[in-house]
């Protein structure tokens, strides 16, 4: 028997419990009458019925999971009766880890996971601090001359040069990057594609083959033994696995590589750009972190830290999840029938007011003080939680600071407008230009 503590704290008996409270038809089509955002109907189902709540936009009930117990109850405890799919990103990424499935995801994720903790992350610590110096370098020069800048353009720049070091092992060079701005114009265009996937391909035909051609003159140079001043990268290793597992193929390989670009910045990107957006509206929070220590103390580290994390809090890097019940379940007390679809909303988890006091406010201090956030390991999940969390976390985390130790102290931004609404994709993006001036500090 699996006893769990909260909602319901009912045994687990497949195929029994009480009925999921279900959203009455009439809100529904109000949602599609105003032609309103995915998150404006979930955020009003939730209000409605609680952390586990059904809907319709077909004829079988979609049901949204945002009670900490129960998200912890689907990702971390049981992901074998909640599996993914099929990946939105599929048509970009592939089969990728991200999208895969089955025996194919774990000999792809127990690959990859070793470089992304511990040791591994050590290979590229030089590489995100070089990627963060060039960063630096250039927002000083824009600082001298008054030029105006566009952050995210700024941030997706610095997250890619980042990965792209960390794969090949060269900079960012300037042809790369015009090319690879593919990536996010695909990312960017998913949601709006067409549900055939040959018309959807069509669509979006240029920029694939960008993509894949950049991808390919990666492979090759790293095939033939061209490392770049860092030595070899991350790419070296899928190579490398193809001489013991022959399914690493020159497509699994780029499919890989593209994840990889894709999950490594992208998500950095648009967390970074929300930091600086959100400094506009709280700028206290800045001064706060930098009072934490002097230059290089683990305490003004920590108080950086707590500025990407309450950033996060907002703005997950995953602020929705799907999966699909593979079997009858009981789910804090409700039945979950076989070929259930779940959405886990991590956005609307970190904004609910039973478990973050005053959630719409930004208050890095969450991070810092003893019990200022929830305990449960399934209230705060910006990356995921469970065998499927996000193997780039740390690579995340740690570019975030690495950047912001040397940027937050020597610059304030000036924005000569923002954006009113995000945008609902992959990520939860800025829905326009960022531009913006710096002004030099003294601290």
């Amino acid at each position: 028997m699996d006893t769990e503590a909260g909602l319901g704290s009912l045994p687990y008996v497949p195929g029994t419990g009480r009925p999921v409270p279900e959203a009455e038809p009439g809100l529904v089509e109000r949602w599609r009458s105003q032609g309103g955002e995915l998150v404006e109907l979930l955020t009003q189902v939730r209000e409605r019925l609680g952390g586990i709540a059904a809907f319709r936009l077909g004829p079988t009930p979609t049901v949204l999971v945002t009670d900490p117990h129960a998200v912890q109850h689907v990702l971390a405890r049981h992901p074998e009766r909640y599996v993914k799919r099929s990946h939105r990103a599929r048509l970009l990424i592939g089969d990728g880890v991200l999208s895969a499935t089955g025996a194919a995801w774990k000999q792809q994720r127990r690959l990859l996971q070793g470089q992304f903790t511990g040791t591994g992350m050590r290979r590229y610590e030089q590489r995100i601090t070089e990627a963060a110096r060039t960063t630096a370098e250039r927002w000083a020069g824009y600082a001298r001359t008054g030029q105006t800048l566009d952050v995210g353009q700024e941030m997706r720049r610095f997250a890619l040069d980042s990965i792209w070091r960390s794969l090949t092992g060269h900079p960012l060079d300037d042809e790369t990057e015009r090319q690879l701005a593919a990536v996010a114009a695909v990312a960017a265009a998913l949601p709006t594609l067409p549900a055939d996937v040959s018309d959807a391909r069509d669509a979006v035909a240029a920029d694939l083959a960008r993509i894949d051609a950049v991808a390919l003159h990666a492979i090759e140079a790293a095939r033939s033994g061209a490392a770049g001043p860092d030595g070899p990268g991350l790419l070296q290793v899928l190579i490398d696995a193809a001489t013991e597992h022959p399914e690493y193929t020159d497509q699994l390989i780029r499919d890989e590589l593209v994840t990889l670009l894709v999950a490594g910045h992208e998500t950095t990107a648009t967390t970074l750009t929300w930091l600086y957006l959100l400094l506009d509206r709280y700028p206290a929070a800045r001064e706060q972190a930098l009072a934490a220590g002097g230059e290089g103390s683990p305490q003004r580290r920590q108080g950086i830290q707590a500025l990407v994390h309450e950033t996060l809090r907002f703005y997950p890097s995953a602020w929705i999840l799907p999966r699909y019940a593979t079997e009858d379940d009981t789910l804090g007390g409700y039945a979950i029938e076989a070929g259930t679809d779940v959405l886990i909303c991590p956005y609307l988890t970190h904004r609910d007011s039973e478990l973050w006091p005053a959630p719409e406010d930004f208050d890095p201090r969450r991070f810092i003080t003893p019990d200022g956030r929830p305990a449960h390991p399934g209230a705060y999940l910006p990356f995921g939680i469970g065998p499927r969390a996000c193997l780039g976390m740390q690579f995340a985390l740690r570019e975030s600071t690495v950047l912001l130790e040397r940027l937050l102290p020597a610059h304030t931004l000036a924005f000569q407008s923002t954006p009113t609404k995000a945008a609902y994709g992959i990520t939860v993006r800025p829905d326009g230009p960022t531009p913006a001036t710096l002004e030099p500090q003294l601290t």
